[in-house]
């Protein structure tokens, strides 16, 4: 059994109690599906949630506004709702000490390598990290700001007219209303790729300059320098990861070789420049480097060597 920090502890304290002030809120309807998502990621999330649950029945006008909330739904009139007093009340209680999430300070969300995490946002919006990656997040009245500060995110946004949603990562500033997007953060580049919806690219400066309009289906890249390149990947690659999945066409094996190695601890290496050009194709699982090898190996006829945690490619 994993043992949290306690700083993870308040953490899911505070999420789970931003659950129970939406659930019980005026958009409470809208919130259950994305409440389901949080739910099966993580056994703790059901722990934490149960435990919000007992001390939102603990608090003294609990009974009272719930009582309200059902003559509200026989007959339309205006609700006192104050969600924010009653996440913060339920936070206090836990002891997670978390009231960030009400007061636009910002949240953080990591994985380490070879692990993979989804995040819901109080407003809805779902963020999914893929390995070794950095999430920061503030929302606030008028600006939902994100930050990739390293690795790879999915955003599923969730739609708000009033305050746009915008996410950083590097010298990009990606924004968007309404949409579903693939951001990843490498040390040479920054690629987005829209799954759905509408983006706008720029690159922040004085001024800042349009980089691109993103259409569903399209990707850009801009490099060191703000070199920009657009194209139409296959999007069940771009995507593949979100399954525990690489998909690799024609990709040259240096290429393929540093994408297995972003999320195992063993680590392939291929010194030979005429190997690293091989062309590979196939569906890999991220979670093993050493199938991956054999498989390489048996289709060109490579060796595989061991030395440590490196896995070498020769002939």
């Amino acid at each position: 059994m994993v043992t949290r920090s306690s700083n993870e502890r308040a953490r899911l304290n505070a999420e789970a109690a931003a659950w129970i002030a939406r659930l019980h809120g005026p958009s409470g309807a809208a919130a259950e599906a994305p409440l389901q998502d949080w739910l099966d990621a993580d056994p703790e999330h059901r722990d934490a949630f149960r435990r919000a649950g007992e001390l939102w029945d603990l608090l003294p006008d609990a009974a009272a506004l719930g009582e309200e909330d059902a003559v509200a739904r026989q007959a339309p009139a205006p609700r006192r709702w104050i969600p924010a007093a009653i996440a913060a009340s339920l936070m206090l209680l836990a002891g997670g000490g978390a009231i960030a999430v009400y007061l636009d300070q910002p949240s953080a969300f990591d994985t380490r390598i070879g692990e993979q995490r989804v995040a819901t946002l109080d407003d809805g919006s779902r963020i999914a990290l893929n390995t070794d990656s950095h999430v920061t997040a503030k929302l606030g009245r008028h600006e939902r700001q994100i930050s990739l500060d390293r690795g790879e995110a999915l955003f599923d946004v969730a739609h708000d007219a009033a305050r746009p949603f915008v996410v950083d990562a590097g010298d990009e500033r990606i924004k968007a209303l309404g949409t579903s997007f693939v951001v990843r953060r490498d040390a040479d580049r920054v690629r987005v790729t829209l799954l759905r919806g509408k983006v706008e690219v720029t690159q922040i400066g004085a001024p800042p300059r349009l980089v691109a309009v993103l259409a569903p289906g399209e990707r850009v890249s801009v490099g060191r320098g703000g070199a920009v390149a657009l194209d139409r990947p296959p999007l069940d690659a771009v995507t593949a990861w979100r399954r525990g999945e690489l998909i690799f066409r024609d990709t040259p094996l240096s290429e393929a070789v540093a994408e297995m190695n972003r999320y195992g601890d063993e680590h392939l290496v291929v010194s030979d420049a005429r190997l690293a050009a091989l062309p590979i194709s196939g569906v890999f699982a991220t979670g093993n480097p050493s199938e991956f090898a054999a498989a390489v190996a048996q289709l060109h006829g490579l060796r595989v060597q061991r030395e440590g945690d490196d896995v070498l490619l020769t002939r």
